[in-house]
């Protein structure tokens, strides 16, 4: 490609909208463009980067025995609304309507039709294991776009899922899923490392995400050093030993405007940790209490699994006083029935606590769980801390920011049981298929690489996802003994396969080497009279800089030699 006939239509200064490097740089480089909030356009430079992702991704899923195919973006209601997820995703899904009234969904994601399809054609023990996958366009109605590709409304996964007849061989059919998706983000050139994750709306039996440590990452997780224990806060745990206070009568006690954990201590005199944060919500449509210890955080997405549903929320102030006759900030579940409640693991046993009265500007001393609250489940329901010991070892944690490169799930059942996706087993009785779900963001890839390499100039591309191998800068103009070497090496690396750029622009060599850098294009080849006169071109690794002078006959070679192995390290964090 010439660059005087390319569109990339790069620019000089960080747009403002533009936080993380990644959508800095992909904007400034001319790989996308935003139509709307959410919504980006990719750009021929950005679209050479993004197929090249699949390209990986498509060999590795194939070297793991998976089969491609593709599935619809557009899917009716009753589909979604046999699995529960028609309500279960909110907002969040897309909705329309077809010229007969009829609903459909913008998919999301595509559990479902992948069962639907299942369970029409697959029905015997003889037709498993199944692994199939596409590469499509999913749609997510997020409230908050943002982070450039990172968390929008309209992006492309790869989706893989697998179908098996019993949990020995789901296990098999994850680990291949799992080595491919070391091999796909090693090919990339990622540092990641893996951490234990929640599985959410998805359901399953365990997950795992795939992540890249980065300080603008949109998810926390918590490192163990020492052992390599790694989770998403989501689902991480810690080793904590909960202090004990004595045994105390129930008492009332007045805390005029006292109602937030500071307040309330300071009045009382009290630690964080004696206290009961009583927390509201509605879940299914009925009032539930989650309980934690005053010095902690309710983590929702615990709260989630210990529910089983993802259709929950906080209680509106309004909903609060209703059902409570009280105030937020003045609530407990002591004294009311017939109110499921949730206490996380650090309060069992808890005694000499404090929490509301149920009545405003009045506390409880001297809780009891035992004695006075009525809890349903205990469970983890805490956010993990920094500092705090690991679950493994005892040693402390690191709490990090990270970006999510892709995650594997469990299913198990949960969607065939529901869409009575089943088979007929070698006994003759019929089974559910035993499923799981893989995935991985491809604009995500493309992000984390830059979050990862890049520096003041710009991206810092690896081989096996540039754009194009090779630019040519070609600093003399038309007619120019510059111009006629840069022609001659432009049709001979073509000829030898590579992807070349040649950059004939009339414009300065500095200009011409800002937009190369810019656009992370791994070799430049600069093409100068004063260069040419010692019988010599100048060839320049992006990565870390280095020179070559050699003759113009001997270019080829050169390239093919910086470009038999790759130049960047496979391995991960």
């Amino acid at each position: 490609m010439r660059w005087s006939k390319a569109f990339i239509p790069t620019m000089k200064e960080d747009p403002a909208e533009a936080e993380m490097q990644s959508h800095q740089l992909m904007l400034r480089s001319g790989m996308i463009r935003q139509l709307t909030a959410g919504v980006y356009e990719y750009l021929p430079l950005g679209w050479r980067v993004f197929l090249k992702v699949m390209q990986i991704v498509r060999e590795e899923m194939n070297r793991a025995g998976a089969q491609e195919l593709f599935l619809p973006a557009l899917a009716p209601a009753e589909i979604w609304q046999e699995s529960g997820r028609w309500d279960d995703f909110g907002d969040e899904m897309f909705r329309v309507k077809d010229r007969k009234k009829r609903d459909f969904a913008l998919c999301p994601t595509h559990e479902e039709i992948i069962t639907d399809l299942a369970r029409a054609k697959l029905r015997s023990y003889r037709d498993l294991p199944q692994n199939w996958y596409q590469m499509q366009v999913k749609f997510r109605d997020e409230p908050r776009p943002r982070s450039g590709v990172l968390r929008v409304r309209h992006f492309i996964m790869k989706d893989a899922y697998s179908m098996d007849r019993d949990q020995a061989g789901l296990d098999v059919s994850y680990q291949a899923m799992y080595d491919a998706y070391h091999r796909i983000f090693s090919r990339c050139g990622i540092k990641f490392f893996v951490v234990g994750a929640s599985s959410g709306l998805m359901g399953g039996s365990g997950s795992q995400e795939f992540m890249v440590a980065s300080p603008s990452g949109e998810d926390s997780c918590a490192v163990c050093p020492a052992c390599g224990y790694a989770a998403n806060l989501e689902v991480a745990q810690s080793k904590l030993q909960s202090p004990a206070y004595p045994e105390a009568q129930l008492t009332e006690v007045s805390t005029p405007e006292k109602r937030t954990v500071e307040e309330v201590c300071g009045f009382l005199k009290v630690p964080a940790s004696q206290l009961i944060k009583s927390l509201l919500y509605m879940a299914d449509g009925q009032p539930v209490f989650a309980l934690v210890r005053g010095d902690d955080e309710l983590n929702e997405s615990k709260l989630q699994t210990a529910l089983g549903s993802g259709n929950f929320r906080p209680a509106t102030p309004e909903e609060v006083l209703k059902i409570t006759q009280a105030n937020v900030g003045f609530i407990s579940p002591v004294g009311i029935d017939g109110i499921k409640v949730l206490a996380d693991l650090a309060l069992q046993g808890a005694r000499g606590m404090v929490s509301g009265a149920n009545k405003d500007h009045h506390h409880l001393s001297g809780i009891n769980l035992a004695r006075d609250i009525k809890v349903e489940k205990y469970a983890d329901l805490r956010m993990v801390k920094a500092e705090e010991p690991c679950i493994k070892c005892g040693q402390p944690l690191v709490v990090t920011q990270a970006i999510e490169l892709g995650h594997v799930f469990k299913l198990g059942t949960k969607y065939s049981q529901a869409l009575k996706a089943h088979f007929v087993d070698e006994d003759g009785s019929e089974k559910p298929l035993v499923m799981g779900s893989y995935g991985i963001g491809i604009e995500r890839v493309a992000a984390c690489i830059i979050e990862q390499s890049h520096d003041q100039s710009g991206i810092i591309w690896p081989l096996s996802v540039a754009p194009y191998q090779v630019v040519i800068s070609q600093l003399g103009g038309s007619g120019t003994e510059s111009a006629k070497v840069s022609e001659s090496l432009y049709n001979e690396l073509q000829d030898a396969r590579f992807e070349v750029l040649l950059d004939d622009r009339e414009e300065r060599p500095g200009f011409k080497f800002k937009d190369a850098d810019l656009t992370g294009i791994p070799i430049r080849i600069n093409v100068g009279e004063k260069s040419l006169r010692e019988g010599l071109v100048e060839i320049k690794q992006r990565r870390d800089g280095q020179v070559f002078k050699v003759r113009p006959e001997e270019v080829r070679r050169k390239i093919q030699e910086l470009t038999s192995v790759e130049m960047w390290p496979l391995k991960q964090q």
